[in-house]
């Protein structure tokens, strides 16, 4: 326990956190097991459809995941602390998949469909906890760079579906009802060995913060370039067993070694200063936030009071949803999110009636994973870049990204050769970095405290989003295309579909610019007050 005590510091912490992170993207690969899924339990398509969204809702509705994160990790007589909620998400992780795993192999008599619904959300839910307790921590210990830290954990959930497809390719073969008992059994592990070093450690800002958090970036893009490698060429050559092992190890063997070199370089150089205290909710129970009171010398003018007033105390949930700020954020996401979530759910669709070869099209589908990872990472390190230097206001970036997102729709709509490969790369991207910006104007926005339950609240409009724009106008309009035949070939069959998303999109930028009219002043101020009087170690 002392060798542990020791080895603990936000660093360790942070490597701990991307471990975790890069199994917890289970829920994007579906796609793998739903064809074993749907045939052992005889579903049709619309039922596996209804499987399906309750996986979806499960992955984004992680309510409970913030509730219970404040109620271990933030409460000053808390028992507890971030494992707790990792501990939740690895239950629910065993019991999902595991479930699921005896239900395609006949383990139990086939189950109704409500009980495998149930099952799929709950082991999507586990997704939830391990994000909340991960992102949530991270921008705690590192709540300077709140954009960079948030990046490079949603940044490693997006990659993680990537590295479980290299799982499967080299243990899971053609297996896909053994995937999912690795599914049930390997997040689990990873999550309760890692978990203890998990925690909140005190806020104090370093001048080394920056340099290595950078060291933790050069690796995810080091991982995101390796993954890209990869799947590019299994896409195109044959990998033979040995090949794909070998391919396997390597990714292993880096993904375990480097950030815990990482993490190991900056806790000896960082105890060579002010030692950190640990679990400093225990001696100053409220952790230093971004939008902590700003002092005397800086006292908004009368005029911008008012505006700022809700700004400079925590909000809880309902305090939260009753602010304008709150609801011009969420119709936001729904836009963003819920057209970028809709246009992968039919990316094997629009290229089969474009005409793109199979090859193509799941180099298409595999490849969604980096320009995923590339817009959580790039999003959160740019926007405190910009934040720092310039004072730019999170939500100007997230309009940026929005306006982008409409510009791929487009893309997407046009049918010109080649249109899918430039189209993806837009709205995967941009879709990404919605994932980054979210949590972290919410925190500065809204306060740290509650920032798990308010994020997650506002996530749901990723489901909600993804089933108006995957059912009600990419599946009406397609089957209104289609009435005369089996299938739909051709521009026709999508295009109108995503010239409308283009439209929300659109409409997704001009309110994201709105609450960047609304937040710049708020913002600046907090970066005059960083600038002047952040703590240094």
């Amino acid at each position: 326990m002392a060798e542990m005590e020791r080895l603990s510091s936000k660093w360790t912490a942070t490597a701990a956190s991307i471990y975790i992170q890069s199994a917890a993207g289970s829920s994007y690969a579906f796609s793998i097991y739903s064809s074993a899924l749907k045939s052992s339990q005889g579903y049709d398509q619309s039922t596996l459809d209804t499987v399906s969204v309750f996986k979806d809702i499960g992955a984004n509705a992680g309510i409970l995941s913030g509730i219970l994160y404040s109620a271990v990790a933030l409460n000053r007589r808390r028992i507890g602390g971030p494992w707790v909620v990792h501990a939740a998400g690895a239950i629910q992780c065993f019991l999902g998949y595991f479930f699921l795993w005896a239900a395609v192999t006949g383990l139990v008599e086939r189950p109704p469909v409500a009980a495998v619904c149930l099952f799929m959300f709950l082991a999507a839910h586990a997704q939830t906890f391990y994000n909340t307790a991960n992102v949530v921590t991270g921008v705690h210990n590192f709540s300077e760079y709140g954009g960079t830290i948030v990046g490079i954990m949603k940044g490693f959930l997006g990659l993680s579906s990537a590295m479980l497809v290299q799982v499967y390719d080299t243990f899971c073969k053609d297996k896909p009802s053994t995937f999912l008992l690795m599914l049930a059994l390997l997040p689990t592990f990873v999550s309760i060995l890692f978990m203890p070093l998990v925690r909140i450690y005190e806020a104090h800002r370093s001048d080394i913060d920056k340099k290595y958090l950078n060291a933790f970036s050069a690796f995810a893009l080091l991982i995101a370039a390796y993954l890209m490698v990869i799947i590019i060429l299994k896409n195109i050559f044959s990998f033979t067993s040995w090949a794909s092992t070998a391919t396997f190890i390597a990714l292993l063997v880096v993904l375990i070694a480097s950030p815990l070199g990482i993490a190991t370089k900056a806790q000896k150089f960082e105890s060579k200063r002010l030692p950190e205290t640990l679990d400093p909710l225990l001696e100053n129970p409220e952790p230093r936030l971004a939008s902590s009171k700003f002092s005397a010398s800086e006292e908004p003018v009368e005029h911008e009071h008012e505006m700022l007033v809700d700004h400079l105390e925590d909000m809880n949930l309902p305090r939260a949803m009753g602010s304008v700020d709150f609801w011009l954020l969420f119709i936001a996401m729904i836009c963003g999110m819920g057209s970028g979530l809709a246009t992968i759910n039919n990316m094997s669709q629009i290229g089969q009636s474009l005409g793109y070869t199979t090859v193509e099209i799941n180099s298409f589908v595999s490849l969604w994973s980096i320009w995923n990872f590339l817009g959580r990472f790039g999003a959160g390190y740019v926007s405190d870049y910009l934040l720092h230097t310039r004072g730019w206001a999170r939500p100007l970036l997230m309009a940026v990204t929005l306006a982008t997102m409409a510009a791929g729709h487009i893309v997407i709509s046009s049918g010109f050769s080649g249109n899918l490969y430039v189209g993806s790369i837009l709205v995967g991207i941009c879709y990404g970095s919605q994932w980054s910006l979210m949590p972290t104007i919410t925190s500065e926005i809204f306060g740290i405290r509650h920032m798990g339950t308010i994020f997650n609240t506002i996530a749901i409009a990723s489901p909600i989003g993804s089933y108006i724009f995957s059912v009600r106008v990419i599946g009406y309009i397609y089957d209104k295309e289609a009435s005369a035949e089996d299938s739909c070939n051709g521009t026709h069959c999508f295009m109108l579909s995503f010239l409308i998303m283009a439209s929300v999109a659109f409409f997704g930028f001009l309110i994201a610019l709105c609450l960047f009219f609304r937040t710049r002043t708020f913002y600046s101020l907090i970066v005059l007050k960083r600038l002047r009087h952040s703590p240094r170690q």
